[in-house]
């Protein structure tokens, strides 16, 4: 049985820490078995703007959105798999982040559904911190962040198996901060 993974990145410079992490998931999962589609969000110029095309029709759950997001909705649908890897700005997602699940993961396709469409797909936030693990945690934000992703944002549209992982200090990161995307990878199993 194949197993498909789309990598989600989100950050504006090809050669930041966060498209090193993307890589080295890359690099794994395809080692793991796992081919993969690479969805740099910046590479492909998605708009996270909503536009009314994709604003959410709440009495018609089969609105045909645009199709630039009707293409991204076949990649997630296509995925076993979902690993993001952004940057955790102002403690929360970068905005094209941010734009990318709004307009994307819309009614009709992520929620809104007797049964949840994206049930039984496996999801890793691989998000960045500036903080070192022990302020960040104790600062609460670890509790705040991870729940807002995992159940927030997965959990609410069917992702189950659903886990977010910090990769702290990464201002300040050496280069054995790259085997952090090994320990997250583990942690779902891929």
């Amino acid at each position: 049985m194949s197993k498909h993974a789309l990598l989600v990145v989100a950050h504006p410079r090809p050669d930041s820490l966060t498209a090193q992490l993307a890589e080295r998931a890359r690099a794994r999962l395809a080692a793991d078995g796992y081919s993969v589609d690479v969805l740099d969000l910046h590479a492909e110029d998605f708009d996270p703007r909503m536009s009314p095309a994709d604003e959410p029709d709440w009495a018609d759950l089969d609105k045909e959105y645009s199709a630039e997001v009707r293409a991204h909705m076949r990649r997630v649908w296509a995925a076993d798999t979902i690993v993001v890897v952004f940057p955790l700005w102002w403690f929360g997602l970068p905005a094209i982040l941010k734009g990318w699940i709004d307009r994307v993961w819309n009614n009709g396709f992520a929620y809104g559904q007797r049964a949840p469409r994206l049930r039984g797909k496996r999801m890793l936030w691989l998000a960045l911190a500036a903080y070192g693990e022990e302020q960040f945690v104790e600062r609460g934000w670890n509790e705040l962040v991870g729940r807002l992703l995992r159940v927030g944002i997965s959990e609410y549209c069917g992702i189950e198996d659903a886990q977010v992982h910090f990769v702290y200090d990464s201002l300040g990161a050496g280069a054995d901060v790259l085997k952090e995307a090994d320990v997250a990878l583990d942690a779902v199993g891929a």
